[in-house]
C-alpha cells in the first residue's frame, strides 16, 4: 500500500484525483492538506471538507497557506471560468458542512506524519507548492523522511498555460516550487508534457457515470463546467492533469522519464518557468550546479492512464 498526503486546491480535476486516490486499491490516503489556487484557501478547505463527507473519504484535511511563500508577491486570480465561483463547478454546496479541518497547519500536519511513518508517505502535490515549501523550511530534515513527492505542475518541452512561459500551478507561486524542486528528497513532475496529451471525452465520463454510482455522478456533475471550457482548447472533454499525477503513482510504467535538476524563473517575463539541465548534458557553471536531479515525465500513455482511472472510480480496483 502506498500511503499518500494529497496536497490539493479542489478544483474541479483536483476532485477527480481525489475520488481516484481514495478508490485506487493500492492507495491508502492517510491526508488531505489544502492550499489556495483554484480558489481562496477557505474555499477550497470548504471543498476538501464536502468531498471528504460526500464520499465518505476517513483522512483528515488541514488547511494550508492561503498566500504565496513570499508573501511580497501579494494576490492571485481566481481561475473561476475555469472552476466556478466556489471551486468545484459551480455545484450546490451545503452551508454547514459538518467535518472540521484538522487543528493543525497543513505543513505541521505533513511533517508530524512523515515523522511518524518514516521512508513511508508520498506526498502528492497537485496546486501551488507553498505547503511543501512551508514544510522545508520549518523541518528540513524531514525531507530525507519522504518516500517521494509526485507534483502536477510545470511546463519543459512545450509552452505553459497561463503564459507562453509557464504553468499555473508553479507560476502561482514561482519561490516555493524552486525551493521543493532542488530539496533533497525524491521529485518527480508531472508536467503539461504529458497531461495535455491526456483528455477525457464526455463520453468516458458519461459511461462511468452509468455504472451507478453516487460518487461518479457528482464528480460528473462538478466536471461539466470544465468540460465547457476546454471545448475549444481539446475539443470534446477534459485534461485530467491531476490525475495523472496520481495515476503515475501506481503506474510508473506508462509514462517516459527524464533525469536532471530544476530549476525555476523567479521574476521577469519567464516568470515561473521550469527549467531542466538534462543528466548527461555539459554546460558551463550555472545555477542547476550542486542540486539534485530529479524527474520529469516527458511522454504518456494516455489510454492507460484513462483506464487506470476507470478502473479505479468505477470498480475499486487496480487497472
Amino acid at each position: 500500500m502506498h500511503k499518500v498526503i494529497f496536497d490539493t486546491d479542489p478544483g474541479i480535476d483536483d476532485a477527480m484525483a481525489l475520488l481516484f486516490l481514495h478508490r485506487h486499491p493500492e492507495i491508502d490516503l492517510i491526508g488531505v492538506t489544502t492550499v489556495f489556487g483554484n480558489a481562496p484557501i477557505e474555499i477550497t478547505t470548504r471543498n476538501a471538507l464536502y468531498l471528504g463527507e460526500a464520499w465518505n473519504i476517513p483522512a483528515p484535511v488541514a488547511q494550508g497557506a492561503g498566500h504565496t511563500f513570499d508573501p511580497a508577491r501579494g494576490g492571485s486570480y481566481w481561475p473561476t471560468a475555469i472552476h466556478g465561483h466556489n471551486g468545484i463547478g459551480d455545484v450546490p454546496v451545503p452551508e454547514a458542512v459538518s467535518r472540521t479541518a484538522d487543528p493543525r497547519p497543513a505543513y505541521q500536519f505533513i511533517i508530524d506524519t512523515v515523522r511518524a511513518h518514516p521512508g513511508e508517505v508520498t506526498l502528492i502535490a497537485v496546486g501551488r507548492m507553498t505547503n511543501l515549501a512551508l514544510v522545508l523550511k520549518h523541518d528540513p530534515d524531514v525531507a530525507a523522511l519522504v518516500k517521494q513527492v509526485i507534483i502536477m505542475g510545470g511546463a519543459f518541452d512545450i509552452n505553459g498555460n497561463v503564459s507562453p512561459a509557464a504553468e499555473a500551478n508553479i507560476h502561482g507561486d514561482p519561490e516555493a516550487a524552486d525551493l521543493v524542486f532542488t530539496a533533497p528528497w525524491r521529485v518527480v513532475v508531472v508536467g503539461l508534457d504529458v497531461t495535455m496529451q491526456t483528455v477525457m471525452t464526455s463520453g468516458f465520463l458519461a459511461e462511468m457515470v452509468a455504472g451507478g454510482r453516487a460518487d461518479i455522478k457528482l464528480l460528473s456533475d462538478i466536471s461539466q463546467l470544465y468540460i465547457d471550457f476546454y471545448k475549444s482548447r481539446v475539443g470534446d472533454g477534459m485534461v485530467v492533469h491531476d490525475s495523472c499525477a496520481c495515476v503515475y503513482l501506481v503506474r510508473p510504467d506508462l509514462f517516459k522519464t527524464r533525469s536532471g535538476p530544476i530549476r525555476v524563473v523567479c521574476g521577469g517575463i519567464a516568470d515561473g518557468q521550469t527549467i531542466q539541465k538534462p543528466d548527461g548534458r555539459g554546460f558551463p557553471p550555472g545555477p542547476w550546479d550542486g542540486h539534485p536531479s530529479q524527474l520529469i515525465t516527458t511522454d504518456v500513455q494516455p489510454d492507460g492512464v484513462l483506464s487506470t482511472i476507470r478502473a479505479a472510480l468505477v470498480d475499486g480496483r487496480a487497472a
